[in-house]
């Protein structure tokens, strides 16, 4: 097992499927009466989070404590870094905390791979930048391999925003890696051209998302990230999801065993509309879940499972 989870090109085929088979071990967790094991009692989890996040960063510390370890939830507001604190040294505080792992949101991107360089546990990318999030692209992987049954030979197509998404790359970069064939979809304003071929050569690309549906297993949603955005990528919102928006029609355009994804939060009414987002097709709720699961068994193989 690898020590630091930064990317998901960390990740062969081995390792990830490693991964994804731990985590439905940790699943049956779920449904105890007393949903906890003793695997990392005595470890310390230090949850680093330099932006806002919900379901990330309650995940993480849903899956450290069902684990047994010591959480810190560090936020930047009211910390040191409002003062001015480096990186660096909010990380030498944590290495003298004894931390033994370090679970980090940064909006700088390549700023876990410094981290894991300034501290003796192991560090995981919880998003970074406009970089990536491997831990999405995992129990996104969990989540398809539990409704269809395979990621190999699946053809996904990934839609939207994939210009800001850090989900996009890494789950490009995972399911190539998982035998999964991977189309880019969206406005060529928010499809950078050497994407594709940097990450996975195999990945297609197009901008027409309604010769695309009929022919994928799974379409994963994007948001539009209109915060990271300072230009004009598209004309307005509603053409944005007029040409991009996945609403009922579209929905129905879809192989009948095809299933709808989205990382969230969602733009309801922009990239999906709340018809598509709760119907049964939907797994956006059990993505949720499924990152529970998959987060314990990242930080049970990084901490526990590996014996260091």
């Amino acid at each position: 097992m690898i020590r630091h989870l930064l990317s998901g090109a960390d990740l062969d085929a081995a390792t990830a499927t490693q991964i994804l088979d731990t985590a439905a071990e940790m699943a049956t967790v779920a449904g105890r009466e007393v949903k906890k094991l003793p695997a990392l009692r005595g470890r310390t989890v230090v949850n680093l989070f330099y932006e806002d996040s919900t379901r990330t960063r309650i995940s993480f510390e849903a899956a450290a404590k069902r684990l047994s370890a010591d959480v810190i939830n560090f936020s930047a507001k009211g910390s040191s870094v409002a003062k001015g604190e480096s990186l660096k040294d909010t990380a030498l505080t944590l290495q003298a905390m004894g931390a033994d792992a370090v679970v980090v949101r940064h909006p700088a991107s390549g700023a876990p791979h410094r981290l894991a360089n300034w501290v003796d546990g192991s560090v995981v990318n919880a998003g970074d930048g406009t970089h990536e999030h491997p831990t999405q692209a995992l129990l996104d992987a969990y989540t398809m391999r539990s409704r269809l049954g395979r990621i190999a030979g699946l053809h996904v197509a990934v839609v939207g925003d994939v210009l800001h998404s850090r989900v996009a790359r890494s789950n490009v970069l995972l399911l190539s890696t998982l035998g999964a064939k991977v189309t880019l979809v969206g406005p060529p304003t928010l499809i950078p051209v050497d994407i594709p071929q940097a990450l996975a050569p195999g990945t297609d690309v197009s901008y027409d998302l309604d010769t695309v549906l009929p022919g994928v297993d799974v379409v994963m949603m994007l948001r539009v990230q209109r915060e990271r955005m300072n230009d004009s990528y598209f004309p307005s919102a509603r053409e944005y999801a007029r040409r991009y928006g996945l609403d009922g029609p579209r929905m129905r355009r879809l192989p009948e065993h095809a299933i709808v994804m989205h990382p969230g939060p969602m733009n309801r009414g922009m990239e999906i509309t709340p018809e598509v987002a709760d119907s049964p097709r939907s797994t956006i709720v059990e993505q949720v879940a499924n990152g529970v699961s998959v987060r314990m068994a990242v930080l049970y193989l990084l901490l526990g499972g590996n014996n260091r």
